[in-house]
């Protein structure tokens, strides 16, 4: 288990041994997230990185509290909000805000974009009338568009101005957290770079922390502060973005880069192809993985005993 560091100033999200079991057939459960630990500071980004079906968007949604944790306790500013009803858990819902992969499928298509911006401020009963317009037209010049295409629909944006559009609707209620699941991999690598760049200038402006999901390593060394490597549910390596990218210690974390494409052909090595079977996270209900016992190879680098 990776400790969570009890000295200095709060963070602002605390996962302690977070886990989270679907069922499955013939007395069986998946076990998508399991025994995870972690925070994220004011103004940080950690970006959670592994392959599809790891486990990041559940423990992304698991801290959002889309999902109810199996197992473990989630702090958000130090309050508890583990087991925090709907009602309970609705001031905490403005302090915290999400930014999904595809940007079309967020957006419903009978309504004006302008609209769907506002909605929140509507919901929360924070603003209204001519004042609810003006903020919402700030936060399109925010995030780079224009208040004239706030009276438009989603059909007529191109896939980078939608997500620009969802940016501006994640942060009408002036968050804390941003998770971004996936948030630029829909889009084409040049509009990805004008994306990561607005979210980063807007951290900047705003002291936004960012809990940024995803399987671009490229993108994840360009805009994180702090990565977590994840596989089949657990925490494998955890250090900073320097630590992770300079000197991965875990294997699977070694196995990651050497997937990454190397555009240079000077730089291009013979890798071997990798052929591992990627184990089955179902198992007999009263059974489970075994636990992880982690090691501080260096300050603040934390790698998983294999």
């Amino acid at each position: 288990m990776i400790p969570v560091d009890e000295k200095g100033s709060t963070p602002l999200v605390e996962v302690r041994d977070l886990s989270k079991h679907f069922s499955a057939p013939n007395n069986h459960q998946v076990h998508a997230v399991e025994q995870v630990s972690l925070q994220i500071g004011r103004a940080e980004t950690l970006a959670v990185v592994g392959e599809s079906g790891c486990g990041k968007s559940t423990l992304a949604y698991l801290i959002m509290r889309l999902l109810k944790p199996s197992a473990g306790q989630i702090l958000l500013g130090g309050e508890d909000i583990t087991t925090l009803s709907n009602r309970e858990l609705r001031p905490h819902r403005r302090r915290m805000q999400i930014i999904f992969q595809d940007p079309f499928a967020s957006l419903d298509p009978r309504r004006r974009v302008g609209d769907a911006v506002g909605e929140p401020m509507q919901v929360h009963k924070t603003s209204s009338g001519e004042e609810l317009q003006r903020t919402v037209g700030e936060l399109f010049e925010k995030v780079g568009l224009e208040k004239s295409h706030m009276d438009q629909y989603p059909h007529q944006f191109s896939g980078g101005q939608r997500q620009r559009i969802c940016i501006a609707r994640a942060l009408t209620l002036e968050p804390e957290l941003v998770v971004a699941d996936e948030s630029v991999s829909a889009l084409d690598v040049s509009i990805q770079a004008q994306v990561i760049n607005l979210m980063m200038d807007l951290q900047d402006e705003m002291g936004l922390s960012y809990l940024f999901i995803s399987h671009d390593l490229a993108v994840v060394e360009r805009i994180s502060h702090r990565v977590a490597v994840m596989y089949l549910g657990q925490i494998v390596e955890l250090g900073s973005r320097a630590a992770i990218f300079e000197n991965p210690q875990h294997s699977y974390t070694r196995k990651l880069m050497s997937a990454v494409p190397i555009a240079d052909p000077r730089k291009r090595q013979k890798r071997p192809l990798l052929t591992d079977e990627i184990p089955n996270p179902r198992y007999p209900i009263g059974n489970g993985p075994a636990k992880l016992e982690h090691t501080e190879v260096e300050p603040g680098h934390w790698v998983a005993i294999e």
